[in-house]
C-alpha cells in the first residue's frame, strides 16, 4: 500500500522530514477494523512527533484524523460490516492514517455523518474527542445551568468544536479568544457570543463585556504564556482545563480560589484501553447524529489535495505557522 512516513525527527524543511514509499497491507486482528482511507486531516499532534518522537530509522506513518470504508473484520468485531462508512481518530501507539490502509479497534470509531463527505468528515474526530471529553469528562460542565465558558485559541482545530459544542448543547455563555480578523470572524461564525484579543489583558477586557470573572476556562495553546491572566480570570471555586504541554506553570497559584484543574488527553482511553474505551466510539456516533441534523457543521477549513509526502509537508509547515483556523484535510491517493 502508498504511505507517507518519517524515520527520523527533521524541521519540516528538510528533504526527509516526510516521505513516500510503500508499505505490506496490514490485516486485521480481534477487535480491529481495516480501514480504506478516504480523506485525513492533521493536528498538531502530528507535527510533534515529527519532531520529537524518533521512530529510531523505522518507517512511521503519522495521521490521527481519518474517514473512509471497512474492508475487511477482526475476529472479535461486532458493531461494524464490511463497506461502512466510518470516521475516527485511532490511537497514538498504532500506525496512522497516513496510508491506503489502516488498522483500527472498532471501539475508537464512529459511522460517518451521512450529511458529509469524506473529507469534511476527515476534518473532525480528534477535535471532537478533545474539546468533548474535555467539556463534559473533565470539566463536567452544565448543560442547563447559566454560566461563562473562556475557551483559549477559538480558532484551532479543538477551540472551533467546543465553541460549538457548549454553544448548541449547554446554557454558558462562550467567549473565544482570536486575535487575526478572520479568526475573529470563524469563531463568531461557529457560534462564540464574544470574541477577545489573547494578546491584549484577557481579565480587562472580560471586565468591558460585563465578567469579574468565568466560571470556566478551556485553554487549548500556550497556557503558560496565559496562565497569570487565567488565574486573574477565573472565579472562585471554578475550574480550568489544558490540552497543551506548557512550560512549568505554578499550580499553588490556584490555591487561593480553591480553584481545580483538569487535564484532557483524547488518546488516554485507546493507549491504556481502559474499561471505558467504547465511549469514543459512541461520542462520534453521537456527534455524527447532530451533524445530521444541522447542529453541528465540519471544521474544514482548507483541502490541500491528495495525500502524498509533498502536501502533508504543506499541511505541517501550516500548522507549525501558528496560524491556523479549523483544520486541513487532504484526500484520496
Amino acid at each position: 500500500m502508498k504511505a507517507v512516513v518519517y524515520t527520523h525527527c527533521r524541521p519540516i524543511d528538510a528533504e526527509d522530514a516526510l516521505f513516500d514509499t510503500t508499505l505490506p497491507d496490514p490485516a486485521p486482528r480481534q477487535r480491529d477494523l481495516l480501514v480504506e482511507v478516504k480523506a485525513v486531516a492533521v493536528n498538531p499532534v502530528d507535527t510533534k512527533l515529527r519532531r520529537q518522537a524518533d521512530p529510531v530509522g523505522e518507517k512511521r506513518v503519522l495521521g490521527f484524523d481519518a474517514a473512509g470504508v471497512v474492508r475487511a473484520l477482526g475476529a472479535g468485531v461486532t458493531h461494524f460490516g464490511v463497506g461502512d462508512e466510518v470516521w475516527y481518530a485511532g490511537a497514538i501507539n498504532r500506525a496512522g492514517a497516513n496510508a491506503e490502509y489502516q488498522i483500527v479497534d472498532e471501539r475508537l470509531v464512529g459511522r460517518r455523518p451521512r450529511r458529509l463527505g469524506f473529507a469534511e468528515a476527515a476534518a473532525m474526530p480528534l477535535a471532537t474527542l478533545t474539546a468533548w471529553e474535555m467539556l463534559f469528562d473533565r470539566l463536567q460542565v452544565p448543560r442547563a445551568a447559566a454560566g461563562s465558558l473562556l475557551i483559549v485559541g477559538g480558532a484551532g482545530g479543538v477551540g472551533s468544536m467546543a465553541i460549538q459544542l457548549a454553544r448548541r448543547l449547554t446554557a454558558l455563555t462562550v467567549i473565544a479568544t482570536a486575535s487575526r480578523p478572520e479568526s475573529v470572524d470563524w469563531c463568531k461564525r461557529l457560534g462564540a457570543h464574544h470574541v477577545i484579543d489573547y494578546r491584549g489583558d484577557i481579565p480587562a477586557q472580560l471586565a468591558e463585556l460585563g465578567f469579574r470573572s468565568v466560571d470556566v476556562i478551556f485553554s487549548t495553546n500556550a497556557s503558560d504564556q496565559h496562565w497569570p491572566a487565567l488565574v486573574r480570570a477565573i472565579r472562585p471555586q471554578g475550574r480550568i482545563g489544558l490540552i497543551d504541554d506548557p512550560a512549568p506553570i505554578d499550580v499553588r497559584d490556584l490555591k487561593q480560589k480553591s480553584v481545580s484543574l483538569h487535564w484532557e488527553a483524547m488518546f488516554t482511553r485507546s493507549l491504556f484501553e481502559t474499561p471505558d474505551m467504547a465511549e469514543q466510539q459512541r461520542i462520534l456516533e453521537q456527534v455524527a447524529a447532530l451533524v445530521d441534523e444541522g447542529v453541528i457543521e465540519t471544521i474544514l477549513a482548507e483541502n490541500f489535495g491528495r495525500i502524498d509526502a509533498a502536501n502533508l509537508t504543506r499541511a505541517h509547515r501550516r500548522i507549525e505557522s501558528g496560524t491556523m483556523r479549523g483544520k486541513i484535510v487532504l484526500e484520496g491517493f
